[in-house]
């Protein structure tokens, strides 16, 4: 009986030893599928229009790697990312070609445009609209609800164009950077993440302590981004009336402000600020009276 156990055993051993030193069939076929995207109209349009003269990518399609995972993403919808290139080539891109010359687009201007159809929304009741990454790609969200803030300049200026001015104004600052003198005006007044709770999110608060919007008292970065794209994509009136509610000490205060990136724009990058608002909101004007075909995709 023993003698059998022990030739059982062996038995075993050996089919074992035999199994653990054959070869492993490797089958030529990879278990990783790669989705196969064909290209469609748009990709073409895309192509001219965006990749060949400026080498910007419109990535309009779901992508999780470029999405943010702390909130919950949704595709954008096909037809309004579609409006959403049309209105971004002719009042930004084309704007800055007017003014800056088309050399400074391609050179400066991100390299990646990353879409999702939702707002991203925060626990503290704010939502983000846009950000900048390393001075290549802006992130735009709520292409979704494209169609119902198209009514007005100020409605496209508050949920996508200005969120575009203002992460372009950080890319330029990574570039150049501007004046250390900009963060003293008002360097006692920056109060971080509490930007959006009261009273610091008033307009009687917020102008009369020299900053042009609740956002801009995060960080001296956000202030100067914050001062360019406001002034950009505000009417002379609107900026007139903002200046008025500000008082006298705020009206001093955003008047400093004010020059220093004058002169930024002026001094590092050959751009008048006066030029460059009066082209983007002509040109925003245009979208918003329907002189502008958002829909037509064709390549001839």
């Amino acid at each position: 009986m023993k003698n059998k156990l022990i030739n059982i055993l062996l038995a075993s051993a050996s089919l074992l030893f035999a199994a653990s030193c054959s070869e492993a069939y490797l089958d030529d076929d990879s278990v990783i599928v790669v989705t196969q995207t064909e290209e469609n109209q748009f990709d073409k349009w895309l192509k001219v229009n965006f990749v060949n003269p400026y080498n910007i990518e419109w990535m309009y399609r779901y992508v999780d790697f470029e999405t943010d995972m702390n909130y919950y993403q949704v595709p954008a919808d096909y037809e309004q990312a579609i409006k959403l290139a049309h209105i971004v080539k002719y009042a930004c891109i084309e704007a800055y070609d007017e003014v800056a010359g088309i050399d400074f687009t391609r050179q400066y201007f991100p390299k990646l445009f990353t879409l999702s159809g939702e707002w991203l929304y925060r626990n503290n009741g704010t939502i983000v609209l846009g950000t900048a990454e390393g001075g290549k790609k802006i992130f735009l969200a709520g292409v979704n609800h494209l169609n119902q803030n198209m009514t007005s300049r100020a409605a496209l200026n508050t949920y996508y164009l200005k969120t575009i001015h203002h992460e372009f104004t950080h890319i330029l600052n990574q570039t150049k950077d501007y004046s250390a003198d900009f963060q003293l005006i008002t360097g006692s007044d920056y109060v971080s993440d509490s930007w959006n709770e009261s009273p610091f999110n008033g307009s009687s608060y917020y102008l009369t302590h020299g900053f042009v919007s609740a956002y801009a008292q995060n960080s001296h970065g956000e202030d100067f981004a914050e001062c360019l794209s406001v002034y950009l994509t505000t009417s002379p009136e609107d900026w007139a009336k903002m200046i008025a509610d500000a008082g006298t000490t705020g009206a001093a205060l955003i008047a400093k402000k004010m020059e220093l990136v004058r002169l930024y724009l002026s001094d590092s990058w050959g751009v008048d600020i006066d030029e460059l608002r009066s082209a983007i909101q002509n040109r925003e004007n245009d979208i918003i009276k329907g002189a502008v075909d958002l829909t037509d995709i064709s390549t001839d």
